[in-house]
């Protein structure tokens, strides 16, 4: 079965055409504030032969869909339903949806969905203590995004290393937005993303978490908006509040400059890192291994470094050598404590291919 994996992110629209594990054809297209160019999504698709299904990441999937789903008309309804609970990245994954059917008519559809990897969450890891009336009402509750990703990352890290019963996988999922996953026996036990991406880790634009009181100070006494809070904490925090930039190439240079804003904005990273970890090492009862996966965790090198370094009381411990070379590479194995530490390349796409043979039969 030949499988078309659709990612929609913020400004740009990837697909790709997988034969198993192989990747036939790719495509990057950009997708302006205008929306996504029709006339080039069918030129590229036209270049692809022999689709036999597509698979969409969708990045929430609510209380119900709580799996991979084959898509027809009340799915599509109840994917519309979710935007509230995603509003900057649902309607970008259902515009890529709607776009590429129409391009493909016929062709079997399935969304798989950020969220599912955490449905089952034990309800101490996904309970927030607030009253009763509000959680039933509203059906607050820690959903966990970067789910893809976690799932074939964890995954990854069982087949290097033999998947002995009751493995401890701690999963990095580090780039413009972060997460951390615990995960025993391929199942996810605690994640640092909540009912939003905004909790957990400092991210790229995203301050992670912040003290609600904070935010009901600056309402309260300073008469900020609401929308105004919330385009700061999606825009305007993270690494770019602390220090100007959200690329942490541009972080670590000025840091090599001695750059004090920059230095404080590392650090701080680090430290919700490291904390992070600490924390999910604990939901899981232990460490056995560590994975860096998304674009700083395959790319960084000296962020791995400073990370693994505040590690060793959970015996992490990375061979500086291997861990050099494993930049921008393969899977690799940079680990040289008790503890094993890897990096796993995301490829969400493999994941989403595999979700969509399974609910196909393929």
């Amino acid at each position: 079965m030949r499988v078309l994996t659709v990612n929609a992110g913020s400004s740009s629209l990837k697909l790709s055409l997988l034969a198993g594990d192989d990747a036939l054809a790719t495509e990057e297209l950009e997708v302006s504030g205008d929306g996504l160019d029709e006339d080039r999504l069918a030129a590229a698709l036209g270049g692809m032969d022999g689709i036999d299904a597509v698979g969409h990441r969708v990045v929430h999937g609510g209380h119900h869909l709580t799996g991979p789903v084959r898509i027809d008309e009340g799915v599509r309804e109840q994917l519309g339903r979710l935007v509230d609970l995603a509003p900057l990245h649902q309607p970008k994954s259902l515009r890529a949806l709607d776009a590429v059917g129409r391009a493909l008519p016929g062709v079997p559809a399935v969304a798989c969905f950020d969220t599912a990897f955490f449905a089952g969450l034990p309800a101490a890891a996904a309970t927030y203590a607030l009253p009763r009336e509000w959680r039933e009402r509203y059906g607050l509750r820690r959903f966990g995004f970067h789910g893809l990703s976690h799932a074939w990352a964890s995954a990854r890290a069982r087949e290097i290393v033999g998947g002995s019963a009751g493995l401890r996988v701690v999963v990095a999922h580090l780039g413009s937005g972060c997460s951390l996953s615990a995960v025993v026996d391929g199942r996810a036990m605690d994640t640092t993303m909540g009912f939003t991406p905004l909790e957990g880790l400092v991210m790229g634009t995203r301050s992670g978490t912040v003290d609600p009181g904070l935010l009901l100070w600056l309402e309260e006494h300073e008469g900020m908006p609401p929308q105004e809070v919330a385009d700061a904490l999606e825009h305007r925090s993270g690494l770019l509040g602390l220090c100007g930039t959200a690329d942490m190439r541009e972080v670590l240079r000025r840091v090599g400059k001695r750059d004090a804003d920059a230095g404080l904005a590392l650090d701080t990273w680090v430290h919700r890192v490291v904390t992070g970890v600490g924390a999910m090492a604990a939901s899981a009862g232990g460490l056995d291994v560590l994975v860096f996966t998304g674009g700083v965790g395959e790319r960084a090198a000296p962020v791995r470094r400073l990370v693994a370094a505040r590690l060793g009381f959970l015996g992490v411990l990375v061979d500086d050598e291997a861990n050099d070379r494993a930049d921008g590479g393969a899977d690799a194995d940079i680990g040289a404590g008790a503890a094993r530490v890897l990096l796993v390349r995301a490829r969400e796409d493999l994941e989403i291919a595999r979700q969509v043979r399974e609910v196909l039969g393929g």
